[in-house]
This record gives C-alpha cells, sequence and structure tokens, in this order.
C-alpha cells in the first residue's frame, strides 16, 4: 500500500467522520445555547453560539471540498476562478471568527470569577453583542485581501496565491493568528481561571457558573491538542522551505501534512463533545433536545370512543 494511497483513505474517511460529527455536534450546540435561558444570556455560552455557527460553515466549506476534490478528483478550485476566491475567503475569515470568539469565552471565565468587581462588571450581554460583531467585522475585512489575490495559476492549474507581497504573510497567518496566539492566550487566561477559581472558592460559587468554567477549560484543551501539532509542521516547513528535498522525503512530509492538517478540525468538530464530557447539565440538555424529537416523532394511538345505545 503507497503512501499516496494511505494519504486518500485517510482524508475521505478521517474526513468524512469529522464532517459528520462536526455537524451533528455543532447543531446541538446552537439548539443547546439558543433555546436555554440560563446559557442565552450568558456571554461565554453566546460566544460558544457563534463559534459553533461558524464551525458548521467552516467544516461544510472546506473539508466536504477536500474529501470530494481527494477521493472524487473533483475540484471546483482548479476550475471556477470564483470558487477558488470563496474557499480562500472562508479559510481565512471563518476560522479566525471561531477561534476568537473560543478566546473570548476563556477571557470571560477569567472576568467572571476575578474578585476584582470592576472585572466581574464587564461580563455583560450589551459588551457581548458589540465585541462579536466588531470581530466579525475585522475578520470579514481580513478574509478580502486572499479574495482579490487568489486565482487559478495557468502554469499548475490550481488556485494560488498571486500576490508575492500577500505571500509573505501567509505564514505569520498560519503560525501567528491560527496556531500560536490563540493558543497562549486560551492557555493564559485558562490558567488565571482556574488560578481564581482556587484563591476565591466563596466569590466564584456566587458569581461564576462552575459548570460553563469547567466547559471552558476543556475548551482550551482542545484547542491546544488540536492547532498544536499543526504550528509544529508549519514552523518545520517554514524553517526547511530553502532546502532541496528528495522525493521520498517530500512523500513522507505530504503524508504528514494529510494528518496534520486533519488534526486541527477536532476542534471546529469537536468542542460539543468536550462539552458532554465536562458538564452534566449540558449533557442534560442534549438527552432533553434528543429526547423531545423522539417524542414528537412517534404516532400516538387514537383514543377509543364508546358511544351508547
Amino acid at each position: 500500500m503507497s503512501l499516496l494511497y494511505l494519504c486518500q483513505q485517510i482524508t475521505i474517511y478521517g474526513g468524512l467522520i469529522l464532517v459528520i460529527i462536526g455537524i451533528f455536534g455543532n447543531s446541538m450546540n446552537i439548539l443547546v445555547f439558543s433555546t436555554i435561558r440560563s446559557y442565552r444570556t450568558t456571554p461565554c455560552s453566546f460566544y460558544f453560539l457563534i463559534s459553533s455557527i461558524f464551525n458548521i460553515a467552516y467544516v461544510t466549506i472546506n473539508l466536504i471540498s477536500r474529501i470530494v476534490s481527494t477521493g472524487y478528483g473533483i475540484d471546483l478550485t482548479h476550475t471556477s476562478v470564483i470558487w477558488c476566491k470563496i474557499r480562500q475567503f472562508s479559510l481565512f475569515t471563518l476560522s479566525l471568527i471561531t477561534i476568537t470568539c473560543s478566546c473570548l469565552a476563556t477571557i470571560d471565565q477569567f472576568l467572571v470569577s476575578s474578585q476584582n468587581v470592576k472585572f466581574r462588571r464587564l461580563s455583560n450581554m450589551k459588551w457581548t453583542y458589540r465585541i462579536v460583531f466588531i470581530v466579525i467585522i475585522i475578520w470579514v475585512l481580513h478574509g478580502i485581501p486572499p479574495f482579490l489575490f487568489s486565482d487559478i495559476s495557468p502554469i499548475t492549474k490550481t488556485c494560488e496565491n498571486t500576490n508575492a507581497a500577500y505571500g509573505i504573510y501567509i505564514p505569520i497567518y498560519l503560525l501567528g493568528l491560527i496556531c500560536a496566539i490563540p493558543i497562549i492566550i486560551m492557555v493564559l487566561f485558562g490558567y488565571l481561571t482556574y488560578r481564581n477559581i482556587r484563591l476565591t472558592k466563596g466569590l466564584v460559587r456566587q458569581y461564576a457558573d462552575r459548570q460553563l468554567v469547567k466547559m471552558t477549560l476543556f475548551q482550551v484543551v482542545l484547542v491546544v491538542i488540536s492547532f498544536f501539532p499543526y504550528g509544529i509542521y508549519s514552523t518545520y516547513n517554514l524553517i526547511t522551505s530553502g532546502m532541496t528535498k528528495d522525493a521520498d522525503r517530500l512523500l513522507q512530509e505530504y503524508f504528514a501534512l494529510t494528518i496534520l492538517s486533519l488534526v486541527p478540525y477536532f476542534y471546529y468538530s469537536g468542542s460539543c463533545y468536550t462539552f458532554l464530557i465536562s458538564s452534566s447539565r449540558f449533557r442534560h440538555a442534549v438527552k432533553d433536545r434528543i429526547l423531545f424529537w423522539k417524542r414528537i416523532n412517534q404516532v400516538l394511538p387514537l383514543p377509543t370512543v364508546t358511544y351508547g345505545k
């Protein structure tokens, strides 16, 4: 079995599993966070809600097209300039919106668990709506250059960046905005939140939702697991980009890239399952929603009516 064939099978079946669990899991997140009042009125869970919405969009646009391209050889980015631009725009926009929301959720839990009343007051829905709106605007603007500079190369017939200056920024985006900065922010504020809980247990019981804190800390672990390996590979690729490599090494690197480029989808697909593990209240909410659908789909028997003579 060749490495190329193995890469193809990993992308098809691994990607398909991630798509299924991602769409189902994020749909559960959206249903729970948007219908339960205790979640709907909490800034942290609102960040999770927005993140889940954009997770579905990211998985649908990027991972499904990757599976179709690898498994069936149908890649519209090789034939459609518009799709080439849209896919690059989504890569540079949707991912940053959802990751930023996860960072903001971690920061919010630090604020809620703080001893400082001024910090706790910063956690409110009014500011949350404004921040989310600003975040979406910023990252949509950030996606305009890749939309403008992406085109189908007449030589390789692939969707590529056509601006040399912008090409210098792409490794910074991958290493900084996608990997290093989110991990640093979430680990830092996750640690500060944990410290607040340990130092001010009575205060935390009064102001902070302990299960939301656990959900957020588990989200921190998920982000580190999902993006750290890809960050290491991107660093390696940047360092060795000027080296001459033989065919075997290129094939080995392609195999590593196939696996490591799927690992970040653990984050885009897996948040619901970390919430299920970390929060009994979230588990009960999901169970209630599933059972509600089951009851709706059941056919109730018609009552028997007895008429008198």
